[in-house]
């Protein structure tokens, strides 16, 4: 295999963050196993693909996603678009022979979810992979060593949340991401779907949850027409009590209307011999604590560590820009990008492959089932 064609299909925000992704990947790794080639893309409107090619480098542009589906030379499809597409999408794809990298969450529920898993176990050939796209953070990383090696001993509780803010203003006009016809859900659907994967990831599945579902601002100005409103019929916050397999207990919050926040994920799980802590708006870091340090004289080496996991990615990350230097958000995708490609050409399993987005959906339906009749929900549905 020398080289791989990718199709991209959606070119709004995460489309083009999907692109910067592939674009730096000969910087990020060198040298890349095989050369990438941006063929295809595909929005609506149609002008959001003109632009992508400009941008780029796109070779076509179109507003009909099976022009990419059936376009013999593209070997990679990117689902970039609102959530209540994505099955279509993807079972076309992957019935086609493609390899297929989906942004989150999988589907608009669960049945969705079946009917994707079901393709993608029917075509091992395709390699079907979630962009959670947090995993490859070096801060999470090491925390999964360090969780695999023992550190923590028996897990005790998980404290994590996503922050947003965006929602706040009652004043913003709707969109996609809070109509439910095009999403499925918010905040759970949107933002939760980020940290339940990140504590599956770190911890193993979940066992049962219980939540809450808030909608602070039920109408909102017509994007069309600010002379209209729009009924707001998904969740501003999303509050999770769960159970882990592990015995673990732990606490979620996915909110847009955080006000004060920017884009915020923090995770911090506690156990019988240590601890750890993760805040993505101090990426550079990995709090760590051992009770195994030395307490004594006067505290001793005893207390959290910050370990700077800045950029120091394991091989075969090239030396660009280098470990020392911040990293960002964007580095986390190109991460995303490279294991993807790294599965094609080896023909691996992902890690985060089909089943973890499954399994993502399973917790938000339970969620949702446990909103609307207002007690804990077992695991798996």
């Amino acid at each position: 295999m020398d080289n791989l064609a990718v199709g991209m299909v959606g070119y709004g925000f995460i489309g083009r963050v999907h692109t910067i992704s592939y674009l730096n990947l000969p910087f990020f790794y060198k040298p890349l196993p095989l050369k990438l080639k941006m063929s295809g893309v595909c929005s609506y409107p149609l002008s959001d693909a003109n632009a992508a090619m400009d941008q780029a480098g796109f070779e076509y542009a179109t507003d009909d996603y099976m022009d990419l589906i059936k376009d013999p030379d593209i070997d990679i499809i990117e689902v970039c678009t609102p959530n209540h597409i994505h099955k279509d999408i993807i079972i076309n794809a992957i019935q086609a022979g493609k390899h297929v990298n989906i942004e989150k969450p999988l589907a608009m529920d669960i049945n969705e979810a079946k009917e994707i898993l079901e393709a993608a176990n029917n075509a091992p050939k395709s390699v079907v992979q979630m962009c959670f796209e947090y995993r490859y953070s070096p801060a999470i990383m090491r925390a999964k060593q360090l969780i695999e090696e023992g550190l923590l001993g028996r897990v005790y509780s998980v404290r994590t949340v996503y922050l947003h803010a965006g929602n706040s203003d009652p004043k913003r006009p709707s969109y996609w991401k809070i109509q439910k016809k095009y999403c499925g859900g918010g905040s759970l659907y949107d933002l939760a779907s980020h940290v339940i994967d990140l504590v599956r990831f770190l911890l193993g599945d979940f066992k049962r949850v219980f939540s809450r579902l808030e909608t602070f601002i039920k109408e909102r100005p017509d994007a069309a027409d600010s002379r209209k409103t729009c009924v707001v019929d998904v969740d501003d916050l999303a509050l999770l009590l769960f159970e882990l397999e592990n015995g673990a207990i732990g606490t979620l919050e996915a909110t847009k209307v955080a006000t004060g926040a920017n884009d915020e994920v923090r995770i911090e799980i506690h156990g019988e011999k240590g601890a750890v802590g993760f805040n993505s708006m101090q990426p550079n870091f990995l709090q760590v604590y051992d009770t195994r340090d030395p307490e004594a004289p006067i505290g001793g080496m005893r207390g959290f560590k910050a370990i700077e996991t800045v950029q120091r990615y394991p091989e075969p990350a090239a030396a660009f820009p280098g470990p020392k230097f911040s990293i960002g958000w964007l580095r986390y995708h190109a991460g995303n990008a490279y294991d993807f490609i790294e599965n094609i050409l080896y023909g691996k399993k992902p890690q985060a492959d089909i089943m973890s987005g499954y399994r993502v959906q399973e917790v938000i339906e339970a969620a949702g089932i446990s909103a609307l009749k207002e007690k804990w929900v077992d695991l798996p549905l």
